[in-house]
């Protein structure tokens, strides 16, 4: 038997406890398919919305005015065709609610707040000069209210906020693992702390993920189906996108490159066992021990011996040259595993690609016949917490639907 035109199959739950087949399920699985599509393509009429979605034009115009009802939609005006009747346009209502983006690394906590579309409302960028977790979850939680309010916001218009954080986040035992950038992160209850300061509509994610889920939605990844963001910086990770998707593997560990065997180098080394080989070759301190080792003076930082090298710095650009070198050996495992389309380029050093590019894609080409495009990333360092926003918006559309629609809120 054929579905009726009206009967739109989706895999909501309903949170009134409707049985499947009975008119609230129907009135709202048909009003889900209209926001959905008010949200992929902007305003539009009711008769367009009867057109694309198969609905009859009576059965619109009552989903339409439900989702009115609840808030989540508003007309906007009239369409201006060649002929005929124009039609009164709807679009989704970007301030029903709002959500929040929030990266903490070792030098830099960043906090965003966006509407239901996506737009940035309130932004704060602040050095972490925290001691402590402790001291850094007071600190995100200072900005967690602070900010909204700088948008003229409640915090309790929030309704989703997702978290970027290094280190992979394990349900079993409620502890961030493989995290020693940040001392005292791994510790228990600290995610608890983050909950009860933060509320409960909680993500925490890895920060690499998130910077792929920021390219993917805003940048490099938009156009691709299968890539990968490589974050050069503090810590090494990565994060996998494969035909759309985050790809986290079997026990969340997918990208933590950090840990890859490297050739010449010591497992025995306390530092490496604890950050892994290949982040304790490839980060920003390696970058600056490398400059070191080859004499550079000074006080120095990797920001300052790339800032060496772009003036022609002989001890800089050697290092430099040498951290390419590190960065091929990875993109040839890459290559030769995934085989994505691209690899985007990001972190504090990796967005060096002017410098790094020539040495980098000169030992690619001696490693390996494998060809791998290399791109910067199109976000910088907003990869991370627009990958936040971006992942907060997916839930938070669902929460605000089922909250106002599914329960009960269109049963009119």
């Amino acid at each position: 038997m054929e579905d009726r035109p009206d009967q739109v199959r989706s895999p909501l739950r309903i949170a009134d406890g409707s049985a499947p087949g009975t008119p609230s399920l129907l009135r709202a699985l048909n009003a889900r398919t209209l926001l959905d599509r008010l949200r992929r393509d902007g305003p539009t009429t009711r008769a367009q919305l009867a057109r694309e979605t198969g609905l009859s034009k009576p059965t619109v115009s009552m989903a339409l005015a439900n989702l009115e009802r609840a808030g989540l939609v508003r007309a906007v005006g009239r369409e201006s065709p060649p002929r005929g009747r124009a039609g009164l346009l709807y679009e989704l209502d970007a301030s029903a609610a709002f959500v929040m983006g929030i990266d903490i690394g070792r030098a830099w906590i960043r906090v965003a707040v966006a509407d239901l579309s996506g737009r940035v409302v309130a932004r704060r960028d602040e050095r972490n000069r925290a001691r402590s977790a402790q001291a850094v979850v007071r600190t995100v939680a200072d900005l967690a209210h602070e900010v909204p309010s700088s948008g003229g916001l409640s915090r309790s218009q929030v309704v989703h906020t997702v978290v970027g954080s290094p280190g992979i986040f394990d349900p079993g035992s409620g502890r961030l693992r493989l995290a020693p950038n940040l001392p005292g992160w791994s510790r228990r209850g600290l995610v608890d702390a983050l909950r009860e300061e933060l509320g409960l509509s909680l993500v925490i994610e890895n920060d690499a993920n998130l910077a792929a889920l920021g390219e993917r939605s805003y940048g490099r990844g938009a156009d691709a189906d299968t890539f990968v963001y490589v974050s050069v910086g503090t810590g090494v990770g990565m994060g996998i996108v494969i035909e759309g998707e985050l790809y986290r593997g079997a026990h969340g560990v997918a990208g933590e490159i950090g840990f890859l065997p490297l050739p010449g180098a010591n497992p025995s080394d306390p530092h490496a066992r604890v950050r892994g080989l290949l982040e304790e070759a490839a980060s920003a301190d390696a970058v600056v021990r490398k400059a070191r080792r080859l004499d550079m003076r000074g006080p120095l930082s990797a920001k300052r011996v790339f800032a060496a090298a772009r003036e022609g710095d002989e001890q800089a650009l050697a290092a430099v040259e040498q951290e390419g070198e590190r960065l091929a050996l990875v993109v040839a495992t890459i290559a030769a595993i995934l085989d994505p389309e691209l690899v985007v380029l990001g972190g504090g050093v990796g967005h060096n690609t002017d410098l790094l590019r020539e040495p980098l894609e000169n030992t690619l080409r001696a490693l390996t016949p494998l060809e791998l495009p290399i791109v910067d990333s199109a976000l910088g360092q907003d990869a991370i917490v627009l990958g936040a926003v971006a992942t907060a918006l997916d839930s938070a559309h669902e929460l605000v639907f089922e909250q106002r629609v599914g329960g009960g809120a269109a049963s009119g």
